[in-house]
């Protein structure tokens, strides 16, 4: 610390590498190329590019050629292509060319994750501090499968259903450049006073909301004597799994909670002397964008803490001694991360910004019921329920989706809460393992830290799955944003809709007939997105083990 009372920088940086899609990202498309004369390069491209180098940021190219399977040109005629790309726009750390086309079956073949994989570890770094720039569908189903963040750059050759699906998109590429080093930015942290004794946290509502705040939670710790968590009955069980949480207080806010009691004085008068007594002496209020922290920060003014940081655009007056903005659109734990960075708080040297759980062996009820479980690590985890009854996959096709699983030879453990065992029961009739009812939140997370793949909706147990690194097949309604809500830092397949017509309505409940977003899923497509995440294992023989990989719907290229 300075003499200024201020902690220097020491965060590690949100990304290391840009990987970019060469024809219609980089340079414009000349299908099937083999001429460097025709190379011209997108609008902006070398001052975008030479921005990232400056920013330290290594870059490559990852790019599908099928041109060499087809013969439509030779290596050497894409060795003079790939030379003029770097004559005009400057030198990549690394090229990552897929020579495949179509029906060879390779994982290298966008939208399989292989060439995003083989580029970070060229530039000695891993997909998930990687960001992939691509302008269609197969560039970010790559850069998800592999677990990286990605930006679309749309051209008239996109899809309206790859915009949709898109987790993030920007109008040009010096855009998706401005759009990188935002969210770089917004990690830093800001000067603060000196390091405070206890500062409270608050994530007050369901636990998927409190396991994306975990990151930002870790910073808040590695920059206090002491954090209290206050939290809602609806994420208790989330917070109990937190890293740098030393104390838990619980409260459903009326403000927050969504089947709110009525407001009594004499239920604020308690919570303002329970917050009194945890001796906070600084608070941090994490909040979705639709929600306000004004309510609270006045109780804490009340309860006599004396800074206190949030997002708000509504004018908080002398409610809020740090009052941060983001962008739209930014994933839920980086909007997290970003107010607590604003307060003064960074991620200590080593620790990554991906979500984290407590060893589970350590929590009570972490270790699952023994005897039922497949004895080898490596299965599929299918978990059909919801806390929004909206974006629940529905019961049938839960039930199909196994089917197909086992089918394929996977095995397969059903998972649920105890207000869904008749749920998973029908869901697990062909043939898998039925968990529904057995387990707390803390036995769930035992039960995925085994498995290979976790097949779920946008419902807490995906944010569960990705603290333990465990890859996710997102059944995803899109009533929120997929790029906020996406599971976070892990190899990600998204399936269903994402065009319908409850696109961004935020709605909880489906107001149209057979639920369109998910019902159109192909359980067969969710057998390809397992094999594409390439974890959950068969057993000796299985049967899928000889078959290569299929391409999934939509998700083809001629590049």
């Amino acid at each position: 610390m300075d003499p200024a009372g201020y902690a220097p920088d020491t965060s590690p940086p949100l990304f290391d590498a840009v990987l970019l899609d060469r024809d219609g990202t980089l340079v414009h498309d000349v299908p099937y190329n083999g001429d460097p004369d025709r190379v011209r390069p997108v609008d902006g491209a070398r001052a975008a590019l030479d921005r990232l180098r400056a920013a330290g940021l290594r870059l490559g190219v990852v790019t599908n050629q099928s041109g060499l399977a087809r013969r439509y040109f030779t290596p050497a005629q894409l060795d003079r292509v790939n030379a003029r790309v770097e004559e005009l726009l400057g030198p990549f750390d690394t090229w990552q060319i897929c020579p495949h086309d179509d029906t060879a079956g390779c994982r290298c073949r966008k939208p399989g994750p292989g060439l995003v994989r083989a580029a970070a570890e060229a530039l000695g770094t891993v997909p998930a501090r990687c960001v992939v720039v691509g302008d269609i569908g197969a560039d970010m189903a790559a850069a998800s499968a592999a677990g990286a963040a990605g930006i679309l750059v749309p051209t008239p050759a996109t899809r309206v259903e790859e915009i949709a699906a898109a987790p993030a998109r920007a109008d040009d590429l010096p855009a998706a450049v401005e759009a990188i080093l935002t969210r770089m930015r917004l990690l830093r942290p800001a000067g603060r006073p000196a390091r405070p004794r206890c500062v409270l946290v608050a994530r007050t509502d369901s636990a998927g909301d409190v396991l994306v705040t975990g990151p930002a939670i870790r910073a808040v710790a590695a920059g206090a004597d002491r954090v209290v968590l206050l939290c809602g009955p609806r994420g208790r069980a989330a917070a109990e799994l937190l890293p740098g949480v030393d104390e838990l207080v619980e409260c459903a806010l009326p403000w927050i909670d969504p089947e709110p009691a009525p407001v009594h004085r004499g239920s604020v008068d308690a919570l303002v002397t329970r917050l009194a007594a945890t001796g906070a002496d600084e608070a941090v209020l994490f909040t979705s964008f639709h929600q306000s922290p004004l309510p609270l920060a006045l109780t804490l003014r009340m309860a006599g803490v004396g800074r206190i940081a949030a997002i708000s655009e509504d004018y908080p007056g002398s409610l809020l001694d740090v009052r941060h903005r983001v962008p739209a659109g930014i994933p839920e734990a980086e909007r997290a991360l970003s107010l607590a960075a604003a307060a003064g708080f960074a991620l200590p040297a080593g620790d990554d910004p991906r979500l984290r759980l407590r060893p589970v062996t350590d929590i009570p009820g972490g270790t699952p019921p023994a005897g039922d479980l497949p004895d080898e690590p490596g299965y599929v985890v299918v978990h059909p329920g919801s806390s929004v009854a909206a974006r629940a996959c529905p019961p049938e096709l839960c039930a199909g989706i196994v089917a197909a699983l086992r089918a394929d030879g996977h095995r397969v453990v059903v998972t649920g809460g105890r207000a869904e065992t008749a749920l998973t029961a029908q869901v697990a009739v062909a043939g898998a393992v039925d968990f529904g009812g057995r387990t707390s939140l803390a036995g769930l997370a035992g039960v995925l830290s085994r498995a290979g793949c976790l097949v779920v909706g946008n419902t807490g147990p995906a944010h569960l799955a990705a603290a333990l690194g465990v890859p996710v097949v997102s059944l995803f309604a899109p009533t929120v944003p997929f790029g906020q809500w996406a599971p976070y830092r892990v190899p990600v397949v998204r399936l269903g809709d994402p065009a319908a017509a409850c696109r961004n309505t935020r709605v909880t409940r489906c107001p149209l007939p057979d639920h369109p977003c998910l019902s159109g899923v192909d359980p067969a497509d969710v057998v390809a997105a397992v094999r594409l995440l390439g974890r959950a294992a068969l057993p000796p023989g299985g049967s899928g083990a000889r078959r290569p990989v299929p391409a999934l719907a939509g998700g083809g290229s001629g590049r």
